[in-house]
């Protein structure tokens, strides 16, 4: 077999779990053997509508199956695939389409309207017409030469500044991800996986979906998320391994029946996205389980650092310590070593840069390290933590307050449920902190309170001058603050001044 990337793993499984369930999707399990013949199919489909090596394959839909046979047809291919956030609006599906030159879109039938929008050469919606059209291609292996180096993805950023950008993944950088995942995690053969978090994010598909298919696991895909369904399905399919990020384990751990729920088969949690309150972590250490925490980036596939379970409380906060294959710096602005700075990254799984993008790609990567732009300092014994992103940090009076640390200690207030700390314009310290403050289910709270609990923990300047309240905060797919808009919305001096 020439094909050393992950187009081949549907024909390494099969070879050796072929009656294994590779997939389960509403109720119905899909051995390896079914996913490689799907997929093999589905690649000389492709091939007759002229994909060729490095040609690009979009997908746009919910998580399903055809994703994942769509994500491996192309790797058989030597093709690119280039998987859409389904939340973008038309104009921001069109910018990711456009850039990556993407020759087909694959999408599935709810899509259909986004998809006809979208100027492709070429769309494939997953339908009876597409069965047919597998049932006539061939199972025969298709024979190309696919090498770690070679591109196998491209996946846009959340681009909450700016267009979305695109970080290209080699098969090299996939791969090398999926090792440091099962290295540093607990992943095994028998492991059932359940994915409710979209596939169109890095974490969910490189941190679980990937990791789970090499080790030979079973993937339960959700199209959406539903805390009462995933207590459901965790009893009825005993599923091993959760992904998600922070706020869908609030929700599942606030449902009725949680503390009765059956999670006996539950090994690992992984969660990423932002770090986990440790309320939600005792929360579910008297349930007898654990999170892992995972750090990370689109550019680096994404594994950065992973915080084991049996240090979640002690180094609450924490990103943990680099995974086995990268290694990290931190440096000042100079670019010299530091115990307080800019967060390095130099490792197998580190993107080869930006899509068409030369310049940003210089800036991101130089001298062997990717330059992640957030602000981390390190402790004694090597953990990494992550003190706040370099452009969102806050400049009063010529202090710096990284926003990061003054909304870990909001969160400790009963009454918090989500919070974010932006800067707004001070005639006399330039700008000052504010605060941005969900209540917490059933919660009330005065604007004054809140503030009041962190006298005496924080410095005078890094205290939000100002507080204001919301129903929702704007976050990606993975769970980040999306401050750009936070800052639009409520950057306004004159708004929620306390008197």
């Amino acid at each position: 077999m020439r094909n050393h990337g992950i187009g081949s793993w549907t024909a390494r499984r099969a070879r050796r779990t072929p009656h294994r369930p590779a997939v389960i999707h509403e109720g119905v399990p899909i051995t390896y053997a079914r996913l490689h013949d799907r997929t093999t199919r589905l690649a000389h489909h492709l091939r007759r509508l002229g994909v060729r090596p490095g040609d690009r394959v979009a997908y746009l839909g919910p998580n399903h199956p055809s994703f994942l046979e769509t994500l491996f047809a192309a790797g058989q291919l030597g093709a690119i695939f280039v998987p859409l956030n389904t939340r973008l609006a038309e104009p921001e599906l069109r910018h990711c389409l456009t850039d990556s030159g993407a020759s087909v879109l694959v999408h599935t039938p709810a899509f259909e309207e986004s998809a006809v929008t979208c100027d492709v050469p070429r769309r494939l919606a997953v339908d009876a017409g597409l069965e047919q059209a597998l049932a006539a291609c061939p199972p025969d292996p298709i024979d190309i030469r696919v090498t770690h180096a070679d591109t196998a993805m491209i996946m846009y950023t959340s681009g909450t500044t700016g267009r979305a950008k695109g970080a290209v993944l080699t098969h090299g950088n996939l791969i090398w991800n999926s090792l440091n995942t099962l290295v540093d995690g607990e992943f095994a053969a028998g492991d059932v996986a359940l994915l409710s978090a979209p596939l169109f994010h890095t974490a969910a598909l490189n941190m679980t979906c990937l990791p789970t298919v090499l080790k030979g696991g079973t993937l339960v895909l959700e199209e959406s998320f539903s805390p009462a369904r995933t207590l459901d399905l965790v009893e009825r399919l005993r599923v091993t391994v959760m992904f998600g990020v922070p706020a869908m384990f609030q929700r599942i751990a606030a449902e009725p029946r949680f503390a009765e729920a059956d999670l006996s088969s539950v090994r690992m949690m992984l969660c990423g996205g932002a770090p986990v309150p440790e309320a939600l972590i005792r929360t579910y250490r008297r349930r007898g389980l654990g999170f892992l925490q995972g750090y990370g980036m689109t550019e680096a596939s994404p594994g950065v650092c992973l915080l084991d379970a049996e240090h979640a409380l002690d180094k609450s906060g924490s990103a943990g310590l680099p995974h086995f294959f990268d290694d990290v710096r931190i440096v000042d602005p100079a670019g010299h070593d530091s115990s307080r700075g800019e967060l390095l990254v130099e490792g197998p799984n580190v993107m080869s840069g930006y899509w068409n993008l030369p310049d940003e790609t210089a800036a991101a990567l130089h001298d062997g390290w990717f330059h992640s732009g957030d602000i981390a300092r390190t402790d004694d014994d090597g953990y990494v933590t992550i003190v706040d992103r370099a452009k969102d940090m806050i400049i009063s009076g010529g202090e710096n307050i990284y926003p990061a640390e003054v909304e870990n200690l909001l969160y400790e207030h009963p009454a918090v449920g989500d919070c974010a700390v932006i800067g707004v314009r001070d005639e006399r310290w330039g700008e000052v902190p504010r605060a941005v403050v969900v209540l917490a289910l059933d919660a009330t709270a005065r604007a004054e309170d809140i503030l009041a609990s962190l006298d005496g923990r924080l410095a005078r300047y890094k205290i939000p001058k100002s507080l204001v309240f919301t129903d929702a905060l704007p976050r990606t797919g993975a769970g980040k603050l999306i401050k750009a808009r936070i800052r639009e919305k409520f950057g306004t001096p004159s708004e929620g001044d306390l008197p």
